[in-house]
């Protein structure tokens, strides 16, 4: 594939993305390296591999719901700083 300025100006039009003169001579080598690299990867050899489309196995980690013995309110409220009515007191957000 050629790259060239336009096709450099093309692809910043299509991520909506302005480039200076300056960016674009700056970003022109790096795209033709990136798009030799995928030409390079498109030369492999990948008859004989078979496609991993999840190379790792997918398994539920999530436990089972157990019913427990719950905290009272007392316990919950031991280590508050501020408590007022049985609940949590929270610094005020809204003068």
């Amino acid at each position: 594939m050629t790259v060239d300025n336009n096709t450099l100006i093309q692809v910043a039009n299509n991520a909506r993305i302005k480039l200076t003169e300056e960016e674009q001579k700056e970003l022109l080598p790096q795209l033709k390296e990136i798009l030799n690299f995928f030409e390079k990867l498109n030369q492999a050899d990948l008859d004989s591999i078979s496609p991993s489309f999840h190379p790792v196995k997918i398994k539920n980690n999530c436990r089972e719901d157990k019913i427990g013995k719950c905290l009272s309110q007392e316990q919950a409220l031991d280590n508050v700083k501020e408590e007022k009515d049985g609940f949590v007191k929270g610094p005020k957000i809204v003068e």
